[in-house]
Formats: structure tokens, C-alpha cells, sequence
């Protein structure tokens, strides 16, 4: 009987270290951490002073029924404030078990991965008896320490009180190790006897850690890369939601920079939520609105704010903070102007003057600028719909200047980024292609079609091997037809369309009857039907050196309405006069035309629509097509006409037309007398639109 009393009593003892209780007295071993109730009053120099009672009853509301996952094994105890999860840790989880392999990860009842941690009967909980009260300075530690298996076994020798310490000097070394390295070095921290042990002083030092240590360290624990479905993190977040009201402006700082890179679960999904009350609490009203935001004194603290409000804040609550930005301008480091550009995307706020400034700051540091960084601001770039030429041009210089220190997939990337951004760089581009021509060994199954959807999108073909690019292309996407998806196949053929090169392989096995079946019921459907009517208007138009009949039975493609520019039609209709035009004009190969009109050869003169039967020869008639183009249709910035466009000038000149584009925007701008001597320049010059712009086939 005194066994199991014994044994009870153990378990009572390891149960109660994680107990979340709300109001209950702590007793604080001296030298280890300030008196403060869980809920104590926030300091009065925080960022969200002056809250009222009813904000904290607030927060303690908004997590009282949030749980860690399913309810299981939980037993529950009732409080007069909220209820409280008792977490069962008597039996937590192997340090195998944390592996990234998560066959070999044993999961509980309740969907939580354990660690088991074997305690002898010196493991009780009593922290002055386990580890030193004199704390290890984590920058110290990481200064001495060259691995993270070099922390753990500092830690064995002699825990000290923080156990957060360990975890920040193990995360700012793996900060200075390469990406495999930090891999290595993680899967020996996994397996190291300590980690067990360090993760259980975490958990039981997790109640009385200041508010900032318990911050940094729930940080470093996800940087760790700690998978987030553990007992750890998941413990961790709950205590987080019950200290919500210690926080100061840097540890909400940090608690977003933390959520920002965890997965949605619930307690995440709490935490976020619960930040975004307690801003809208703080902005509810005109005079705190006021009275609090221009106090924030610091700007990575106002930067992870304007991330806690996110997409759904109200735009008043939005441009506050935006003009409390502009006037920070001063005091942005590099790092401010780099983030930036990330915390307006999470905001879905375009501030055109706060970008611009930031993109000075960043044009002029770019040297040394990491690769996650250049990719966080252009792809939030791309979400703004933000287009700044010089930030672009400065990145792509960049890269282009330190080509050989950059991966092959990271330049890739980057240029998948400005394809969508509309931005051509020729250095780059020619670099990248004289790269794949010299080692097309690099070469995958995704990186070949995305290669070929970046050229061909962006109309751009190196001028002196063209063609040797586009056979070593053609030869790499060969040798991946046997498991390349009929999608994926469909979108390479499609690229290679639009550079007027029809390699017989790839096409043959696309038009086989069951890859078409396939496509015609999967996927896109719309877009699949498009690109197969392109892929026979090719076969049929242009100079291809095999045509088989193509009998493919295709649904006809969705009618795209058609809106001709009102100014261009006033503009011809005042030059040329009534019934000399056609307007929206549909042609064979479901192409259509804004406007077409016929000329004679010489293009000295517009015959009218009703004297054209009269010529007995097609061959002294010029037929002219006026196309009203977006600015989409264009690389930013510039003239260089996109691959559609370009292909479609391309067969245009097939079917005998001469081509005239107009751009709307720049139509838009002219008072009417110049639009039309514009269009009347235009319809009787003699000069051809550049050859570049329509045919892919330049060669030196």
C-alpha cells in the first residue's frame, strides 16, 4: 500500500508541475524568478497601458475554452474563471520520437507526440535542488559552444535556471551553419540523452519563467524546427495564453514573429486571435487611438502590430498606423525597411510612399542581402501589386553581379518571381540560359517546365543560341515523359508554342487520346481547352515540319467579351470616316481583332469596305488589324510585347494582316486631336512592328 501511496503521490507531484491555473499563489524559489501573478496589472511604460478591467476579464474569456486538441485523456478542472486543461505529462516522449520521420514518432491518445522522460526519485520537482541559481548567459554560451550538441552536453554537466537559455544559444547557432549543416546538426539534437531533459525543465520552469524568457524561448523551440504537434510547444503555447496580460510590446513583438511561422492548430489559432482583441481593444476607440499609437517607441514593435491587426482591420485603423510608419522613416534600420514590404502584404495595405522609401533603403544595401529576404519582398511585391522598375532592376543586378555564389534553384526562383511581376532582365535571363546550356545536368522535371513557362512568358530568347537552348529544353523535358503528369505536359508543350518550337516527342505524346481525355475532364478545364486550341493553330499556321491532320474534337474555348477602346473608335472613325472599319472583328483560330481595316499595298490608302470586292487580286490588298492592348501585355516598363501577344502577331502575319497595337493606357492620356495624328502615324508608316517582338527565331 505505501508503494502505490508512494507511487500516487510521484505522479500527483509530475501532473501538478503543468496544471494551468489561472488565480492560484505560486511559490517563487528565490534567486529564480520576480513575484507576479499570472495576471498582474500591465507596466504602465507598456505599449497597451491604460487598459481597463474589462479587457483583462476580456482576455481571460477569450481563452477559457481553448484546449490544446481533442479532448481524450484531458480531465478538466473547473475554476471560478475558466477551465483548465491538466495536461498528463508523467509520460511525455522518446527523443527518437522527434524525429522528421514521422513513422518513427509514437503519437497518444489525444494526437499530441510524447516525450518520455525517465524520473528517479531525486527528479522531483524542486528547482534548487536540479539546477544552479546562478543563470548561463545564452550569448556567452553560443560564443563557446560550436554545435547544438555542444550546448546539450554543457547543459548535462550542470542545468541552470533558465533552461529558455539553452534553447536561445542552440537556435543562434544554428543560425550560423548552412542549411545542411543545421539539418545534420538537428537530427544529433533529437538523438542527444539530454534533449529529454532539457525539454522537461523547460515545461516545468515554463510557469515562472519571466515573460520575456518564456517568449524567446517558445521561439527558439519552433525554430528548432521541435515539431509543433509535441507535448512541448503545444504546453508552451497553453501557458502563453494564460501570461497574455504580462506581455510588453516586446514580447508581443516576438509572439507574432512566432505565430507568423507556425502552423494553424487551435491554440495558435487562439493566440492569434487573442492578439488581434487586444489591438482592437487598445484602437476601439478615436482617443486611444490617439492617445496609444503614437507612443509605440519602437519600430519593430509597431511593425509586428501592424502584422497582429491583419487583412480584416478596419482601413481607418490601417492608415493610422501607416502614417505612424511614415513618420518613423528616420529611425528605420535596414532591417525595418526589409520587413516592411512583408508586414503590408499581411496587412493588404498598398502605401506607395512607404514602399518607395523602403525600397531606397534596400536598393542601397542590397549587396550581401540574403536570398530569403529578396524573395519575401518580391513576392510581396507581387501581392501588393506593387511595381518599382528600380528595386527590381537593382535585385536582378545584384544577382547578376554575384551570379556563381547563388544556387541554381534560387536564381530560378527568383525568376519565377519576376515573371510575375512582368519584369524582364536580359543579364540575368541570358546568364541563367547560358547556364542550362553548359550544364543542363541541372535540370528536373519542375524546373524544366518552369523554365520553359519564364522564357516563353517573358518572350525572351538569348540572341546568339536560341536554338541550342531551346533543343537542350526540348531534350530534357524528353526524358521525363514517362512520369511527367499530362498537366505538367501540356504546360511545357504550351511554352514551346509560344517560342515557335515544336519538338515531335513531347507533342506526340500529348495528343494521345487518353492524356487529351484526361485533360478535358481534370484540372483546369478551361484553361487546358485554351492551350490545346493554341497547340492545333500552330500545328496549322505555323512553319512546322510535320502536319498531320489534326482531327482533335475540341469543346469550343469560353468567348472572352470584348470592349474596344471608345477613344481609338472615335479617333479612326473622325481620320477615316464612316464604313472604312470593321470593329471586334472574329477571325479563324478563335482569334479576334479590335479593329481591321484594308489598305493597298503601298499603305498610302484606306479603301472602303464597300470598293474592296471591286479589286479582282488578294494580292493588292494590305489587310491592316488594330489591336487595343493592355499594359499586362507588355514586360514592365517597357515595349518587349509577352509571349501570347508576341505569338499572336506572329500568326496574325501568317494570315496576311499587318499589325498595329495601341496601348490603352497611353490612348487614355491624349486629348483627342493627338490620338489622332497618333493613329494616323501608325496606320501610313511603312516601318514594321520590330522583329523581336514576333518571332522567337532571331539568331546572330
Amino acid at each position: 500500500m505505501s508503494n502505490r501511496a508512494g507511487s500516487f503521490l510521484w505522479k500527483f507531484r509530475q501532473c501538478s508541475t503543468l496544471v494551468l491555473t489561472s488565480r492560484t499563489a505560486r511559490l517563487y524559489p528565490v534567486g529564480f524568478c520576480r513575484p507576479k501573478s499570472v495576471y498582474s496589472n500591465w507596466n504602465p511604460r507598456n505599449l497597451l497601458n491604460n487598459f481597463d478591467n474589462r479587457m483583462q476579464s476580456y482576455i481571460r474569456y477569450l481563452f477559457q475554452d481553448a484546449l490544446i486538441s481533442k479532448s481524450g485523456d484531458y480531465h478538466f478542472q473547473t475554476k471560478s474563471i475558466s477551465t483548465q486543461a491538466v495536461l498528463p505529462v508523467y509520460k511525455l516522449l522518446s527523443p527518437r520520437g522527434l524525429s522528421f520521420d514521422s513513422k518513427q514518432s509514437p503519437v497518444s491518445d489525444n494526437g499530441l507526440k510524447k516525450i518520455n522522460f525517465h524520473h528517479e526519485a531525486s527528479n522531483d520537482y524542486v528547482l534548487t535542488k536540479e539546477t544552479k541559481s546562478t543563470p548561463v548567459n545564452y550569448r556567452k554560451l553560443s560564443q563557446e559552444c560550436n554545435s547544438l550538441s555542444d550546448v546539450l552536453d554543457t547543459f548535462s554537466e550542470a542545468p541552470t535556471f533558465p533552461s529558455s537559455n539553452y534553447f536561445s544559444a542552440m537556435w543562434t547557432i544554428a543560425k550560423r551553419m548552412s542549411d545542411d549543416q543545421r539539418r545534420f546538426e538537428k537530427q544529433l539534437m533529437f538523438k542527444h540523452p539530454a534533449f529529454t531533459q532539457l525539454c522537461e525543465h523547460m515545461m516545468r520552469e515554463a510557469k515562472i519563467l519571466h515573460c520575456d524568457h518564456l517568449l524567446f524561448s517558445l521561439h527558439a523551440v519552433v525554430k528548432l524546427g521541435i515539431p509543433q504537434n509535441t507535448l512541448l510547444v503545444q504546453t508552451l503555447l497553453r501557458v502563453v495564453q494564460e501570461r497574455i496580460n504580462e506581455c510588453d510590446e516586446k514580447c508581443l513583438s516576438v509572439l507574432s514573429t512566432v505565430l507568423e511561422a507556425m502552423e494553424p492548430c487551435k491554440n495558435v489559432d487562439v493566440l492569434r486571435a487573442g492578439l488581434r482583441i487586444v489591438i482592437f481593444i487598445v484602437f476601439d476607440d478615436r482617443i486611444i487611438v490617439d492617445q496609444q499609437i503614437w507612443k509605440i517607441e519602437h519600430v519593430f514593435t509597431l511593425q509586428a502590430l501592424m502584422k497582429c491587426i491583419g487583412k480584416d482591420a478596419p482601413i481607418a485603423l490601417k492608415k493610422k498606423l501607416e502614417m505612424k510608419a511614415l513618420r518613423e522613416l528616420d529611425r528605420f534600420s535596414l532591417l525595418n525597411s526589409q520587413r516592411m514590404f512583408g508586414v503590408l502584404a499581411t496587412m493588404n495595405h498598398r502605401s506607395v510612399t512607404l514602399l518607395n522609401e523602403c525600397s531606397k533603403m534596400v536598393i542601397g544595401n542590397i549587396h550581401g542581402c540574403p536570398f530569403k529576404i529578396l524573395i519575401n519582398i518580391l513576392q510581396s511585391c507581387k501581392d501588393l501589386q506593387y511595381r518599382n522598375l528600380d528595386l527590381f532592376k537593382g535585385i536582378a543586378d545584384y544577382v547578376a553581379t554575384t551570379f556563381d555564389i547563388w544556387k541554381f534553384k534560387q536564381v530560378l526562383f527568383l525568376l519565377i518571381l519576376f515573371e510575375n511581376l512582368g519584369f524582364r532582365h536580359s543579364g540575368l535571363m541570358d546568364l541563367f540560359m547560358k547556364k542550362v546550356v553548359d550544364e543542363p545536368g541541372f535540370l528536373n522535371m519542375k524546373s524544366t517546365v518552369s523554365i520553359l513557362h519564364v522564357y516563353s512568358s517573358l518572350n525572351h530568347l538569348h540572341e546568339c543560341q536560341p536554338q541550342k537552348f531551346l533543343e537542350v529544353m526540348a531534350s530534357a523535358l524528353t526524358g521525363y515523359l514517362h512520369h511527367i503528369s499530362s498537366e505538367n505536359l501540356l504546360n511545357a508543350v504550351y511554352s514551346f508554342c509560344l517560342m515557335n518550337h515544336f519538338p515531335l516527342a513531347p507533342i506526340n505524346q500529348l495528343l494521345q487520346k487518353d492524356i487529351i481525355n484526361e485533360l478535358l475532364i481534370s484540372g483546369d478545364i478551361e484553361r487546358n481547352i485554351h492551350k490545346l486550341h493554341i497547340l492545333t493553330t500552330c500545328l496549322k499556321l505555323d512553319d512546322v515540319p510535320y502536319r498531320e491532320a489534326m482531327d482533335l474534337q475540341l469543346p469550343l474555348p469560353p468567348s472572352t467579351p470584348s470592349h474596344p477602346n471608345a477613344k481609338v473608335t472615335e479617333a479612326l472613325s473622325s481620320l477615316l470616316g464612316e464604313g472604312y472599319f470593321s470593329e471586334n472583328v472574329q477571325l479563324p483560330y478563335n482569334y479576334h481583332i479590335d479593329f481591321e481595316f484594308k489598305m493597298d499595298t503601298n499603305r498610302s490608302q484606306v479603301l472602303p469596305l464597300s470598293d474592296v470586292d471591286v479589286v479582282t487580286s488578294a494580292t493588292d490588298i494590305q489587310r491592316v488589324a488594330v489591336l487595343c492592348v493592355p499594359r499586362s501585355n507588355y514586360c514592365l516598363d517597357s515595349n518587349h510585347t509577352r509571349g501570347f501577344l508576341a505569338m499572336k502577331m506572329r500568326h496574325l502575319k501568317v494570315m496576311g494582316f499587318h499589325v498595329i497595337l495601341v496601348n490603352n493606357w497611353k490612348m487614355e492620356k491624349l486629348e483627342m486631336k493627338d490620338a489622332v495624328a497618333y493613329l494616323k502615324s501608325e496606320i501610313y508608316s511603312i516601318e514594321d512592328p520590330p522583329a523581336t517582338d514576333i518571332n522567337f527565331q532571331s539568331t546572330c
